[in-house]
């Protein structure tokens, strides 16, 4: 069940680098980006991960004839109550403004612990969808650093590796990531379904 060629239902640049090579990681796949495509995004809702990745994943794979994968991610963040989670993208207009509104919230804060979690879905133009969740915990540094990586990552230390998303290498980040452990378990979920098993319009599996 796991296509050769899907489109990757993201605007994000760097959301595009990562699943692009994560699903390389199923087999002979080739992931495409919506690059001239004039493929609109439908707007991220409030409700959740899930929703917000279907609807996605939905609507390019209409547009394309082709698979679709969107995926939706978030920071939770313990001490905000698991904020700001499906609202992470829209915290703020930009990813430097983003950490400085999140930092300042937590400014004298003991408790800093929090977990990244992504959703991912792919989608079929006949409407079948598929989908997974993966997370990842850590803490929330007291100041960015690193230089790579998007969003939230220069102030996201990861528990297993010890130092922000930002400051490790790509290779370790794919390694641990929300991200990366979510398009995994959609591949091992994919590659042990046949047809029968893939639901219609209207639910995920």
């Amino acid at each position: 069940m796991i296509p050769n060629r899907l489109v990757l239902a993201s605007a994000n640049p760097g959301k595009i680098a990562e699943l692009a090579a994560l699903v390389r990681e199923w087999g002979d796949v080739v992931g495409e980006d919506l690059s001239g495509g004039g493929v609109a995004l439908p707007p991220e809702g409030e409700t959740s991960y899930l929703e917000n990745a279907v609807a996605k994943a939905r609507a390019v794979a209409l547009a394309t004839g082709l698979p679709a994968l969107g995926d939706d991610s978030g920071l939770e963040v313990d001490a905000l109550a698991g904020a700001p989670g499906v609202r992470s993208a829209r915290l703020a207009p930009s990813d430097s403004e983003r950490i400085a509104v999140l930092l300042e919230r937590l400014a004298g804060a003991r408790d800093r612990r929090a977990r990244f979690r992504c959703v991912v879905a792919l989608a079929w133009p006949d409407g079948r969808v598929v989908s997974a969740e993966g997370f990842c915990e850590g803490a929330i540094a007291e100041e960015p650093d690193g230089g790579g990586g998007f969003g939230y990552d220069p102030i996201f230390v990861a528990d297993e590796l010890g130092c922000t998303f930002a400051a490790a290498s790509a290779g370790d980040k794919a390694r641990v990531s929300h991200r990366a452990r979510a398009v995994r378990a959609l591949g091992e979920r994919l590659a042990a379904m046949t047809s029968p098993a893939l639901r219609r319009p209207g639910g995920t599996c």
